[in-house]
């Protein structure tokens, strides 16, 4: 499974990106807000240096909501750097734009993703990725992650060569749940990442082994 980090904070991206697990990133006009970053050149400037930290695909996000917006967007976003994923919202107009895309061999992650029925029509048009916000789901007391194993079944049902990206993934264990079932991609934040290195036995026997270590040694 690909770890993605889902935010606009460099210093959350170099980490992960230390850590040697760091597939790629996403983000949004809200995570991009959050880090005091607003007007469409230090947007475009932000994902540069974020294409700048990491080797893997970068989600960016248009923010039109009709077709020709959207393409408008899109080409000029995959112009900054090889490694831009296009982001629309699962709309009519974000379907079209996806096949759009699709047909020119830009990749593209559709995102705002609730049912299998809507990861159906994206990937029918031809989506890179798919991303169904579980997180988002289990607040309204639905299971999320039921949503990633009905997508699982129906893509290789049909053969889709669509990625499954497990959105708003809000702690490790969702993580854990998510490669259970089979999702091709998780994206959250760095602690749902860093939370996998924390067991309390390997505190202890690491503490054990360096104490006995300095008892032999003493």
């Amino acid at each position: 499974m690909k770890f993605f980090i889902d935010t606009a904070n460099l210093d959350d991206i170099a980490e992960a990106q230390a850590l040697g697990v760091l597939d790629g990133v996403t983000t949004n006009p809200s995570l991009m807000a959050k880090e005091g970053i607003t007007g469409a050149d230090n947007i475009l400037a932000h994902y540069q240096k974020i294409c700048d930290l990491v080797d893997g695909d970068v989600s960016a996000e248009v923010i039109s909501t009709d077709f020709e917006g959207m393409v408008d967007e899109g080409e000029m976003l995959a112009s900054l750097h090889p490694q831009i994923v296009v982001k629309l919202p699962l709309i009519a107009d974000g379907i079209k734009a996806c096949k759009y895309f699709s047909d020119k061999g830009i990749k593209t992650n559709v995102t705002l993703v609730f049912s299998a029925g809507q990861a159906l029509l994206a990937a029918k048009a031809g989506a890179t990725y798919v991303s169904p916000f579980i997180g988002r789901l289990d607040d309204i007391s639905t299971d999320g992650l039921n949503l990633i194993a009905e997508i699982r079944q129906i893509y290789d049902n049909y053969g889709f060569e669509t990625q499954i990206l497990a959105a708003s993934v809000r702690h490790t264990m969702h993580v854990i749940d998510c490669a259970k079932l089979g999702s091709d991609v998780m994206t959250g934040p760095l602690s749902s990442i860093k939370g996998l290195l924390k067991h309390p036995l390997t505190d202890i026997g690491l503490a054990k082994f360096l104490a006995d270590y300095k008892k032999g040694n003493s």
